[in-house]
């Protein structure tokens, strides 16, 4: 346990044993970096098509780059008549307004979930690649539209943190810790507690305090009370998008299987022939999509769910409003 600790603060990343070639189950870093080009086209800015789940009639409304105060000067013809600041009019008697310039960035921070429960797939890959594939693609895009990107990249056993910066450098250092967090990722692994979302989102609130956008791409498994206030306050200060990652298998698990379920310290086996058990790891998954929605409702942040079942892009395209390509 003191070896954990030490890593999820340091953030560094144990070696990872040889992985499947298999791009369903496992992703790598010339993977990652091949996404550029198909991220093109895609769009995280404040204005969105009104078929957007990012639209602010979705109870998403995204703040943008802030403002700051560049001058104030004497009302010239054309100027907007809401940027007239009446206070300094009234005291001067002739009209004044308030320059305002748009901060050059907006700095982005991704969190992606590559705990053992992201590592499940039942059609066409792992929600641990899905979750890959769209932060990288979503990394690709800020970046291009001038924002600074970083992010939070964990693991059962670690937490890689990179802060938001404006440079390809960072960009690298994200899709390889990715790639890396990724790779850990293996049958078997072993069998340790979780790293808690509710630990992870300790870290976003200490670095993303105000006026980020926050992507977190996640199952959102073993959330709870601390979860719920600390999502609020990102909301409140933030803009804050939540990326549920599911299985098909959520809505119908197959009968005749056996599963190895744990909760990081004991495990047991699951005949879902069994009565009750489908039904039950059903609404268990479920359940967690059901927060995930309302802390839309409550907090007004913008939730984009992705199935591992389907391809990543055209997900993403469909969900920002985007035509198919």
């Amino acid at each position: 346990m003191k070896d954990r600790a030490a890593r999820i603060r340091t953030g560094t990343l144990p070696k990872a044993p040889q992985v499947s070639g298999d791009p369903r189950i496992h992703t790598d870093l010339a993977y990652l970096r091949s996404l550029e080009g198909p991220a093109r086209g895609l769009s995280f800015l404040p204005r969105q098509p009104a078929q957007s789940v990012l639209n602010g009639r979705h109870a998403s409304r995204l703040r943008g780059r802030g403002l700051n105060f560049e001058e104030l000067r004497d009302y010239l013809p054309g100027d907007d008549i809401r940027a007239i600041d009446w206070k300094v009019t009234a005291r001067t008697g002739t009209p004044h307004v308030r320059v305002m310039t748009e901060e050059r960035d907006r700095p982005a921070l991704l969190v992606v979930d590559q705990r053992m429960s992201m590592f499940f797939g039942t059609k066409r890959s792992m929600k641990s690649v899905t979750a890959a594939e769209a932060a990288a693609m979503t990394a690709f895009r800020i970046l291009d539209q001038g924002d600074r990107v970083g992010g939070i990249v964990f693991g059962d056993e670690l937490l890689a943190e990179i802060r938001p910066q404006r440079s390809r450098a960072a960009l690298n250092r994200f899709l390889t810790a990715l790639a890396d967090a990724n790779a850990l990722l293996h049958a078997e692994a072993p069998n340790v507690p979780p790293l808690g979302l509710t630990q992870v989102l300790r870290a976003v609130a200490r670095i993303a305090s105000r006026n980020h956008l926050i992507v977190v791409l996640s199952d959102f498994d073993g959330i709870d009370a601390e979860t719920d206030r600390i999502v609020s306050g990102l909301a409140r200060h933030n803009d804050l998008i939540l990326v549920p990652v599911t299985d098909p298998s959520a809505g119908e698990l197959p009968k005749g299987m056996r599963l190895i379920v744990t909760d990081g310290e004991l495990q047991a086996e699951i005949d879902t022939d069994a009565p009750g058990a489908r039904h039950g790891l059903i609404e268990m998954s479920k359940g967690r999509l059901a927060d995930v929605l309302d802390w839309q409702r409550r907090f007004g942040v913008a939730v984009l769910p992705l199935s591992a079942g389907e391809e990543t892009l055209p997900q993403m395209r469909r969900l920002l409003g985007l035509g198919p390509r």
